[in-house]
Parts: structure tokens; sequence; C-alpha cells
């Protein structure tokens, strides 16, 4: 089944909104309408429920509640804070472009605006919030693996003593009774136990130096979605 993406669409201008439904309903989008601010919030407050909009694009004024408000409760949920918000405005201020993007915003799109460039700026956000999905994904799985490997590592450990003090208990009972042949055959079996448990701490401790070297390579999420929220700190 095709994942048709979902775009919440907020204007006062009903022509404007109806274009935008017949123009991405025709491209295979899903598209959802609102003319004011309180019901674009209660659409996205209801998201657990009908699932989040993949992207929201909304008019910096509307009635009731004001775009910059809708992007601000956005970006400050931590449940929507991923959702792409894309401002419409009438206003070429750089102070207030600039603020857009502090904020959160992902793009911010002067009216009069032509649809094809908007549609590829639509493309573009839904690309990165895949993007940064998948790396969201990737990171919980790492952290996963990681925590995996230290319990395994921890259990290799507890098993490595179990068997130390095997060993010496059969070393103890081969000096006190007569079968030598049956304890020599235990700590025979015991030693390649051991043998086998120490190549597995090698291969772990080979791959907690890899992981090591690998994070000191990678350029972590929290650090990519500074820039975009900018956030850092210069």
């Amino acid at each position: 089944m095709i994942n048709r993406k979902k775009i919440l669409i907020a204007d006062h201008d009903a022509l404007n909104l109806d274009f935008f439904d017949l123009m991405l309903s025709k491209l295979g989008f899903v598209v959802e309408k609102a003319q004011d601010g309180s019901e674009v919030l209660s659409k996205v407050t209801n998201g657990h429920d009908e699932g989040y909009p993949d992207l929201i694009v909304i008019n910096t004024v509307l009635p009731k509640v004001s775009g910059w408000e809708i992007l601000k409760a956005v970006k400050a949920d931590p449940k929507t804070s991923v959702i792409p918000v894309l401002l419409l405005s009438e206003i070429d201020d750089v102070k207030e472009i600039v603020e857009a993007f502090e904020i959160g915003a992902d793009d911010y799109i002067l009216k009069p605006f032509n649809f094809s460039v908007v549609l590829a700026r639509i493309r573009a956000a839904l690309r990165n919030s895949v993007l940064f999905s998948q790396l969201r994904t990737r990171e919980k799985r790492l952290t996963l693996a990681e925590k995996s490997n230290v319990t395994l590592k921890h259990a290799f450990l507890d098993l490595e003593k179990a068997i130390d003090d095997l060993m010496l208990e059969l070393t103890q009972l081969q000096a006190k009774e007569n079968s030598k042949a049956f304890t020599g055959q235990l700590i025979e079996n015991a030693m390649r136990v051991q043998n086998i448990f120490s190549k597995a701490e090698k291969i772990i401790e080979h791959t907690e130096t890899e992981w090591e070297n690998l994070k000191e390579q990678e350029i972590g999420l929290t650090i990519l979605e500074k820039p975009i929220r900018g956030t850092v700190n210069c």
C-alpha cells in the first residue's frame, strides 16, 4: 500500500485553500484544510487519534490563532516538533524571515507564489523529514545495539567467572579423588569453553573499539538539527 503524505493547509483565503486542495490532491497527496488557527491546532492535537499531518502549510495571518503561534506550539511539543512547517506570508521582511527560521519553520514562502516553486519546497521539506526520520530510527537502533553489546559483555564476564570457579573446584577434586581420568576430561572441556569465551570477549572488545571510532566520526542528529532550528551558539 502506497503511503500518501498528508498535508494540512491553513489560509484565511478560501480560494487559496481550494487551489491547494485541487492541485495537491491531483498529485496524490491527502489534503486537510483549515481557515482559522484554532482549527489547525485542533487537527494537530488530535493527530494521535487520526494521524499527524506529514507537513503543515500555514499563513502567518489567521483568525483566532496566528500562524506564528501555531508554529511555536507545533515546534514546542515533542510529539509534533518533527512535522515540517512552511509559512505563507505577504511580508517580505528579513527580520521576520530570520525569526521564522529561528522558531523552527522549515521554509518561508512569500505571496504571491508560483505553485511549481511551492510544490518543489513541499517535496524538499518532505524529503528532509523522511531523512531525519531515518536518522532517528538509526540512532535508536544503534543505541539499542550498544546496550545489547554491554549486556552481552556483562553476561560473558559472569559466565567466565562461573567457569573459573568450576575449574578451581575440578582441580581441587582431581587432587583429592582417584577418578583423575574423569575429572581430567571435565577440566579439558571447561578449558575448551574458556577458550570460546575468550574469543568472544575479544570480538566484543573489537566491536566496542570500532563503535567508539564510528561515534567520533559521525555527525549526530542533534548536531544536524541545530542549524535547522536556528539554535546554534556562535
